[in-house]
């Protein structure tokens, strides 16, 4: 690339090259798409990941639960204070169940259910007592489990007594099935079920679930209506009338000595309140709770494959809406957007259309095709980044360069009008330096390279941009190319910070000399710095081009540079950057002087280190009289300011010297 104006008139070349690469991007992002929908599909299907979406199911189904039916079961809870006051060891004689029996229809239940399985006899005259209770209006619990061997696998059902069940007594099978991590949030797909044997026997028409489908909780354990079984032995004086009046009736253990999930407990489960509660739940209340599921129809279907797939299809799609011309900072809002959007739909499907489709396989397809896509972008960006600054590293500036490589619309002449805060910075007396280091060049630009290289970094360490170096001095400026709000301030802390580097050079080239028996080279420097409108862009010709500033602004920088000699002080500032960076550091004007190329009067500042308010009036003072013509040498007075301000020192000195002259 010996010219580079051929490259700057191609836009149809560049034209058809984005639309290449435009194309190869389409291409990539479809094969990305198709493979995240297919691994994150097969992934779905597996049983850690539905555990994880039961998991999420459990917090959508306890946010804004629904209400408890007011016309529910009530539970009748053979707890701690009923065997503290019936005094006997469990399981207790069924002739008691018998008196209870007898209780809860005085009392005007309409079903009773006992989740307690009687399938072996006991004491005959007991069992006869309870036989003779018992009706069409009970129903007694029955088991069925899976015996696995390393044989067979073998149905068990457990059943009540035929005793029991010839007076009329319903069967109901109360096992639950658990999910993998032990939580019961399944309805028993019994078809003899315990709730569904009580909602017949109560005369309620109960809905059809669907298989798989999950219970919907209405709260933590003791949601519903509890009783002590002693209590429901005699309503009468232990609770007021009309509780089990027409109502559903369940009695089961509820032990309260055992109700987290570290502790276990006896016929109680975790369920999905278990996440807030940390609590396990009775199975008589369990039971309760399947009840109302099926009496109501409040069951949640759970989505299959045929939703699953293509909400995950949707949901990748959706991400290749997003990413479709380029991946940027914009697409984590997209995506944020894009999650929230699922979370609140699934929980809209769930309240409204009582069906469950998780979230979680449409958010991974969705960040799988954003993030995947934003990993290839980044890729192809350094690449093509790196192709840039292969083919114009050796024509341009690295600055130029680097600017180029993000965006290559940069490649042409001009500029744009901004507010910048420039700084030139020179050695003091480099003249004579090089005179005194003629028959040694190579030991010279080491020298200035020694210096210069802390003085850069004070620059860049500040977030400016050097513009370049002219011999032994720097210019650089703040607020391009990128945007600086605090670029006064920026460039003022710059100055000072290479003030410091000349400090430490100086004191190692005196170490240095000492060392040698040789007199140190002591350096000095100056820095102008001033704040205003310049043009800055890429300046030059067709064949070579910098970023560079021109304007007024900088010429009066450079000026400010050149006459700090003059005032015996290393840093002067515009009266614009002074204004900008008062209220940081203190800051004192020294004259008002017509620098070369300038009509206009210009103020000059400088920061006085470590002045107080009252010393920076009293130089304020000063400055009004001698602008006045009121100054006259008097030793004192430059005496008195020097010992208010000792950072202004050589300034009072050449005052004085003025003045004597």
């Amino acid at each position: 690339m010996n010219d580079l104006r051929p490259a700057l008139s191609t836009r149809g070349i560049s034209r058809q090259i984005a639309a290449n690469r435009s194309s190869a991007r389409q291409v990539k992002l479809g094969a990305l798409t198709a493979f995240v929908t297919v691994l994150v599909s097969l992934a779905s299907l597996t049983s850690a990941w539905t555990l994880a979406d039961l998991r999420v199911y459990d917090y959508f189904s306890t946010f804004r639960r629904p209400a408890l039916p007011a016309d529910g079961p009530v539970i009748v809870a053979i707890d701690e204070p009923s065997m503290a006051e019936i005094g006997s060891q469990w399981p207790w004689p069924r002739a008691l169940h018998a008196r209870l029996i007898e209780a809860l229809r005085g009392a005007g239940a309409r079903a009773i259910a006992f989740d307690i399985v009687f399938a072996e006899p006991a004491a005959a005259e007991n069992d006869a007592a309870l036989a003779t209770a018992l009706g069409p209006d009970v129903v007694l619990a029955g088991d069925q489990s899976l015996i696995e061997t390393p044989q067979a696998e073998q149905f068990v059902r457990t059943e009540p007594l035929p005793l029991f069940t010839q007076r009329g007594a319903k069967v109901g099978i109360a096992s639950v099935h658990l999910s993998g991590d032990g939580t019961l949030r399944q309805v028993p797909a019994y078809p003899d079920g315990f709730a569904l044997a009580l909602a017949l026997v109560a005369g309620r028409e109960p809905a059809a679930p669907p298989e798989d489908a999950l219970i919907q909780s209405f709260g933590p354990p003791r949601t519903y209506p509890t009783f002590s079984y002693y209590q429901a032995l005699d309503p009468p004086n232990f609770l007021p009338e009309g509780v089990f009046r027409d109502r559903v009736v369940i009695v089961g253990l509820s032990l309260q000595n055992a109700p987290s999930i570290a502790g276990g407990g006896i016929d109680a489960f975790a369920t999905s309140d278990t996440v807030h509660s940390r609590s396990l739940v009775a199975g008589a209340e369990i039971q309760a709770t399947i009840y109302d599921n099926l009496i109501h129809g409040l069951f949640v279907r759970q989505a299959d494959a045929t939703i699953a797939i293509p909400a995950i299809l949707l949901a990748a799609l959706a991400a290749v809406l997003a990413v479709r011309k380029a991946a940027s900072w914009k697409t984590l809002g997209s995506g944020a957007l894009a999650l929230a959007l699922m979370i609140v739909g699934s929980y809209a499907l769930l309240r409204l259309g009582q069906l469950f489709v998780s979230p979680l396989g449409p958010g991974f397809a969705f960040f799988g095709v954003a993030v995947g896509q934003a990993g290839l972008d980044y890729a192809e960006e350094r690449r093509r980044r790196r192709a840039i600054t292969r083919a114009f590293s050796q024509y341009l500036s690295p600055t130029l360069v680097e600017r180029l490589a993000q965006d290559s619309s940069q490649l042409k002449l001009g500029g744009e009008r901004r507010t910048l805060t420039i700084l030139f910075c020179d050695i003091r007396g480099f003249t004579t330096i090089a005179e005194d280091m003629k028959d040694d060049p190579e030991g010279l630009t080491a020298l200035v390279n020694r210096l210069l290289t802390p003085l850069s970094d004070a620059v860049l360490n500040q977030g400016g941009t050097i513009d370049k170096y002219i011999g032994d001095c720097l210019m650089a400026f703040w607020n391009a190319p990128l945007d600086d709000p605090d670029h006064a301030l920026h460039a003022v802390a710059a100055a000072r910070d290479m003030q410091a580097a000349l400090s430490r050079v100086n004191a190692d080239l005196e170490a240095e000399a000492k060392l040698q028996g040789r007199v140190s080279r002591r350096l000095r420097i100056g820095i102008g710095i001033n704040t205003g409108e310049c043009i800055v862009g890429n300046m030059g010709s067709a064949r070579r081009f910098d970023y560079s500033a021109l304007g007024d602004a900088v010429n009066l920088a450079s000026r400010l540079e050149g006459v700090s000699k003059h005032y015996g002080i290393p840093l002067l500032l515009g009266e614009r950057t002074a204004a900008l960076v008062a209220h940081k550091y203190p800051i004192a004007e020294l004259d008002r002087v017509s620098v070369r190329g300038r009509s206009a009067v210009s103020p000059v500042f400088t920061v006085a280190e470590g002045a107080t308010a009252a010393a920076l009036a009293r130089h304020r003072a000063y400055v009004e009289a001698r602008y006045r013509g009121e100054i006259t040498l008097d030793d004192g007075l430059f005496s008195e300011l020097k010992t208010a301000l000792p950072s202004l020192a050589r300034y009072y000195e050449s005052e004085r010297e003025r003045l004597v002259r």
